[in-house]
């Protein structure tokens, strides 16, 4: 756990608490009525729904903010909305996957194509840069939550694919598919978990000196900040140490 700890290190730097927290509400929120709006409405036969929720909870989103995006979507209020991945490559040859949610393809592929560019990037087409990555899902708990033999247990006997625990806390990881169930089946036994989600984990990681990585983390910042973008992920490696001198705020 500790490559994925550092990665979310990462992906999550210091600074920005509120900023990024009411960024986070309002892409969950965006994921909540694009799956209600797509589904049913009823969490309990729409599992993309469920895992949404999930993800709402894992993240302390309060419950007025998720019932608004529900009767967004079953209201017929909500915008058309699709979602759509971009991939491409940042300085040093670094593979970066993009989600968005969006209802104008060309503003967010424009925004999306010029964030790359200043930045020393350039991107590719689907699937150019998605072989260096696993699509899985992703339960992390905190450290109190249980042993590393509790947690490993529970995992098991929930379906999930492996576990691992050090310091930062435990994380869980699943198939794509399977996800929402072992998510449902780890919270009866262990409480809400502090966070549900499908991501892009690196299966290559590329090494970075100190210049490069700096303009990383500026093209992820300006990526990240995009209203229509949901996640992003990159593969590179960085030291502890050049990490926190970069992150220093």
């Amino acid at each position: 756990m500790a490559g994925h700890s550092k990665f979310k290190n990462i992906m999550h730097r210091k600074g920005k608490q509120d900023k990024a927290r009411a960024k986070v509400f309002t892409k969950i929120a965006r994921e909540i009525t694009l799956a209600a709006k797509s589904g049913l409405p009823d969490p309990t036969m729409n599992p993309k729904l469920r895992l949404a929720l999930q993800s709402a909870r894992a993240e302390n989103m309060p419950k007025d903010n998720i019932e608004r995006a529900i009767k967004k979507a079953t209201g017929g209020e909500a915008e058309d909305i699709e979602p759509i991945r971009y991939e491409g490559y940042g300085p040093g040859g670094v593979a970066i996957v993009v989600e968005a949610l969006t209802d104008n393809r060309n503003r967010t592929g424009a925004a999306v194509r010029a964030a790359f560019s200043k930045h020393g990037g350039n991107l590719g087409s689907t699937g150019a840069v998605s072989h260096m990555f696993d699509h899985v899902g992703e339960i992390v708990y905190a450290l109190e939550a249980g042993s590393a033999d509790q947690i490993l247990e529970a995992a098991i006997e929930a379906g999930a694919d492996d576990a691992a625990s050090d310091e930062d806390g435990h994380l869980i990881t699943t198939s794509f598919d399977s996800l929402g169930t072992v998510a449902g089946a780890l919270e009866e036994v262990l409480g809400e978990a502090k966070s549900v989600k499908l991501v892009w984990r690196p299966n290559i990681t590329s090494e970075v000196d100190e210049n490069n990585a700096a303009t990383i983390l500026k093209l992820i910042d300006v990526l990240e900040d995009d209203d229509d973008v949901q996640n992003v992920y990159a593969n590179f490696d960085i030291s502890e140490e050049l990490l926190n001198k970069l992150t220093a705020a």
